[in-house]
């Protein structure tokens, strides 16, 4: 392996264990949001919800191998495309379709069982797209990434933080009602400025080959987005539904991304630098897009 390829970003070991526990109070914050009505949603009006787990975990990664066919990206950024496109919903989704005036109920349903589901679905999404591809089979097969091993990753990082806000949630909901809005601030700020950090840390990698992922994520990034209205338009859902569904499927948890890229890969670089240029990227076109959509009548 040569240039972005052979970069490792660096990252001690504490400073992941300090990463894993931000997204635990990530989740957890975004836990104290959820009830059971938004699941029970899925059951009583499963229809908008499939689909938009269909153009997430299904549509969106078809997409991407296809798009990394057309732009042949060095094979560490295709595999990073990859992982983003195996993530589960970004925790800024529901609020940005809020703001854009799309069905904000069909988008926590989606995004929190988007969440759970992608305990199974993000190792099984990226072991299937990743091995198709030649140049990235020869990555997956040169850090030996165990699906298993995976499995019980995300959901120590994902699931139990769930769980622990739900219960929360249930148990005590005055007290959860308190700390919602803090630890949704605090979160958010806490990741935003790991993020920093981390970037800082490795800026002159970052400096280097960020040019060289701009132009994949951009088009990565439009392409989810476009891949979520269309999808759930081409089913015939109304027009909020499709921009929840939009959103659904083009906002992504990168920083989960970013976990599993230093868990498992080393801390690849053009992987690396894909998930943190995506998570900055999708806020910025996120907002863009609500905007653009709110001056807009459903």
């Amino acid at each position: 392996m040569n240039g972005i390829d052979a970069v490792r970003l660096n990252f001690s070991p504490a400073v992941l264990h300090l990463l894993n526990a931000i997204l635990g109070i990530v989740m957890f914050g975004v836990a104290l949001d959820l009830r059971g009505e938004d699941f029970r949603r899925v059951l009583d009006r499963p229809r908008p919800v499939l689909i938009g787990l269909a153009g997430h975990y299904l549509v969106f990664p078809a997409f991407t191998y296809l798009l990394v066919l057309l732009i042949k990206p060095p094979p560490s950024v295709a595999l990073g495309m990859m992982l983003v496109a195996a993530c589960p919903a970004g925790n800024i989704s529901n609020f940005l379709v809020n703001f854009a005036g799309g069905n904000t109920a069909l988008s926590v349903s989606i995004s929190s069982t988007s969440t759970v589901l992608s305990v199974v679905m993000t190792p099984l999404v990226l072991r299937f797209w990743g091995s198709l591809y030649p140049p990235t089979r020869v990555l997956m097969r040169a850090v030996a990434v165990d699906p298993l091993e995976m499995f019980m990753t995300i959901f120590v990082l994902l699931g139990l933080p769930l769980m622990a806000g739900m219960f929360v949630q249930q148990r005590w909901p005055a007290l959860a009602d308190r700390i919602r809005v803090p630890m949704r601030r605090l979160s958010i700020g806490i990741f935003l400025s790991f993020l920093v950090l981390s970037l800082a840390a490795n800026w002159q990698y970052f400096v280097t080959y960020v040019g060289r992922v701009v132009g994949a994520v951009f088009l990565h990034n439009a392409t989810a987005l476009t891949v979520g209205y269309w999808t759930a338009a081409a089913f015939g859902l109304p027009v909020r539904d499709r921009r929840a569904v939009s959103f659904e499927v083009g906002i992504q948890n990168s920083g989960l991304g970013l976990i599993l890229i230093f868990t498992f890969f080393g801390g690849l670089g053009g992987m690396a630098i894909v998930a943190a240029w995506w998570g900055i990227w999708h806020i910025i076109a996120g907002l863009s897009l609500a905007t653009y959509w709110s001056r807009r009548t459903a």
